[in-house]
Formats: C-alpha cells, sequence, structure tokens
C-alpha cells in the first residue's frame, strides 16, 4: 500500500511538472496559465499560487507583495475565479513570458477584470514573477486569442551579472526617458513608445487596444501622468521586458490618483524598446 501511496503522488507531481513545463514556446505558457487555472479551482488561490510563483514573485493586491507574505497569511479563499489568456507572447530566449485576459469572480456578487501576469522560466518551467488583476463592468466585447510564438530561439549562455544588469539599465533609461518627454511634451508622449498593437488595462474599463484608441483614451480624461519606476527584469534574448512602480494621475477634472503599474516593453526592428501593455490598478496609501 505504501508503495502504491509513493507512486501516486510521484506520479501527481510529474503531472504538475509537466504541465509547467516550458519549452521556450508561446503555447507551453498557456498551457501553464491553463493548468494553474484548474489548480485553483481544485485547490484554491493559496496553495496554487504558492506552487505556481517564484519565491520573489510579487503579486498586487492592490499594492505589490510578496506572494509568500501574501498568501500564507490567507485562509482558504471560497471564491471561484475562472479566466483565460487572449494574449500572450514568449521571449526568444524562452526564460520570460506574459499573459492577459478576462477574469470573472464567482461571489455574492459577480465581478469582472483584466488581468496581466508574467511568468520566468526556472528550473525548466513557468513560474509566475507578477500578478496583476483590475476591475472593470462586465466585457461587452470579446477579445480574439492572439497567442505570439517566438520569430526564433536565442540563448545566451555567457552573459554574467554586470550584462545583465546593463541590460536592466537600458529599460530603466527608456522609461525614464519616456517620463521625461511626459513632463515635457504631455501625454501624447506615450505614441512615441507604444506599439502600433498595444493594450492598456485601465480600471473601469475594458481592454484598450491600438495605440491610437489608447492616446484617445488619455488625452481625453488625463492631464499629467508621473512614472516613479520601482523595478526592471529583461529577458535574455533582448525582445521583452517589464517594468513596474507608482503612477501619479492628474485628471483634467482636477483630482489627482496614485496607481501601481506594470508596463511591458518589446523591442523593436530599430532596437527601440516600446510598450506593448500597459496595466494599472489603484495604489492603497
Amino acid at each position: 500500500m505504501k508503495q502504491i501511496f509513493t507512486t501516486a503522488i510521484a506520479s501527481l507531481l510529474a503531472i504538475s511538472a509537466f504541465a509547467q513545463k516550458n519549452d521556450g514556446t508561446t503555447k507551453s505558457l498557456v498551457n501553464a496559465e491553463k493548468e494553474f487555472a484548474k489548480s485553483i479551482a481544485k485547490k484554491g488561490d493559496k496553495d496554487s499560487y504558492l506552487e505556481y510563483s517564484l519565491a520573489s514573485a510579487l503579486v498586487f493586491r492592490p499594492n505589490p507583495v510578496n506572494v509568500k507574505t501574501f498568501y500564507n497569511a490567507q485562509t482558504k479563499d471560497e471564491k471561484s475565479v475562472t479566466w483565460e489568456p487572449n494574449l500572450a507572447k514568449v521571449s526568444r530566449s524562452g526564460d520570460l513570458g506574459f499573459t492577459t485576459g478576462p477574469y470573472a469572480v464567482n461571489g455574492e456578487e459577480k465581478q469582472y477584470g483584466q488581468y496581466l501576469s508574467i511568468w520566468k522560466a526556472e528550473n525548466g518551467k513557468w513560474k509566475l514573477a507578477i500578478d496583476l488583476e483590475t476591475t472593470s463592468n462586465k466585457p461587452l466585447d470579446q477579445t480574439a486569442p492572439r497567442f505570439v510564438e517566438p520569430k526564433d530561439h536565442v540563448a545566451p549562455k555567457f552573459l554574467n551579472e554586470k550584462e545583465i544588469k546593463a541590460g536592466r539599465e537600458i529599460i530603466s533609461t527608456t522609461e525614464k526617458t519616456l517620463n521625461t518627454f511626459l513632463k515635457t511634451h504631455g501625454i501624447g508622449a506615450f505614441g512615441g513608445f507604444m506599439t502600433d498593437d498595444a493594450r492598456l488595462l485601465f480600471p473601469g474599463n475594458e481592454p484598450i487596444i491600438g495605440k491610437g484608441k489608447i492616446l484617445s483614451f488619455y488625452s481625453g480624461m488625463i492631464s499629467k501622468i508621473n512614472l516613479k519606476t520601482t523595478g526592471v527584469d529583461k529577458a535574455l534574448g533582448s525582445d521583452l521586458a517589464y517594468t513596474f512602480g507608482v503612477a501619479t494621475i492628474d485628471y483634467k477634472a482636477d483630482l489627482r490618483e496614485s496607481f501601481n503599474y506594470v508596463f511591458v516593453y518589446e523591442k523593436a526592428a530599430d532596437a527601440s524598446w516600446n510598450l506593448i501593455v500597459q496595466a494599472f490598478v489603484p495604489a492603497e496609501r
């Protein structure tokens, strides 16, 4: 009986490891995301987040907090959460990727929103590095799934800490430049730092997709925005990166509000770095 039990446990561990297996493709990341959702449905938030996250992972609830610190303090959550990615992309080096899409919370009162998850590779498996959720009304439009596979695979083997740090500093400098332009040229400066198919996740709204629509949204309600970057990371393949921090937004309605943000950048053919996803959640003081 003991041998059967041991074999069963080993089989379950193998299934879990396979579910999170990272083979460098976006398909493997989407599969990991879906298995994560199944795990939450079966075992609840606490056990699933602790299993699927890096030890250093941050969850925005709404302020960033270490995943272990947050979930070890939680009791079992009886709410049912469902979600499914409709945009995902993985770096050429297969060490960094992101997923985003709608979620729904089935409690006494059903809640809706959009999420952004940053995933990183650890020991051949996908692990959560960042998880952010922003609330919205019930979605009226369904966004067609777009899962972008890497154009090729590049896995630098000899990068040292100095080179990795230098790569992150490029992203930090890009965001500092963006912030300077936002101060000197106004909210329209975002236009020079966005991909044409960029996506904005902003509280109370369905995802806003496309540079033109995002700029129209910003210019219609925001007079100023100031970014304070607190974290940066970059794929070894030098094509994807992310930042997070605090954004202070001055509305045209004479109101100021602070948000936590996570931005995802991708490298363009001309070597510039542009925003592909921007996600905001109100900051708690």
